[in-house]
């Protein structure tokens, strides 16, 4: 699945809550964009079964299959690989709004 920017509000929507309820921070009451949200947003094949992890040099939220992190210091491939190792298959990936190109998702998932 590819994230085009009317697939990513929704999900940056369902990511602010996720961010919200698991840090105890109010979720922005309107409409958001990219530059409003998390920097690294992931949609995981699977839900994760923690609600947090270390991955890509970064501190990671989950909640259900969506993960939202802050900006780290390695490139955005770097830090979906990481993802990876740590949750499975990732299958959509944006880092500040811009979602991996499909050949970079499939190295991201060891393709």
């Amino acid at each position: 699945m590819t994230l085009s920017r009317t697939h990513c509000r929704p999900i940056l929507v369902a990511a602010l809550a996720c961010t919200a309820a698991i840090f105890g921070t109010a979720a922005v009451p309107y409409p958001v964009e990219a530059r409003d949200g998390p920097y690294h947003i992931a949609r995981l094949a699977q839900p994760a079964a923690e609600t947090r992890a270390v991955a890509g040099g970064v501190a990671w939220a989950c909640k259900g299959d969506i993960c939202v992190a802050n900006k780290g210091n390695s490139r955005p491939i770097n830090v979906c690989r990481d993802l990876n190792r740590e949750f499975g298959e990732i299958t959509a990936f944006a880092a500040r709004g811009k979602e991996l190109e499909a050949d970079k998702l499939a190295k991201c998932n060891g393709n």
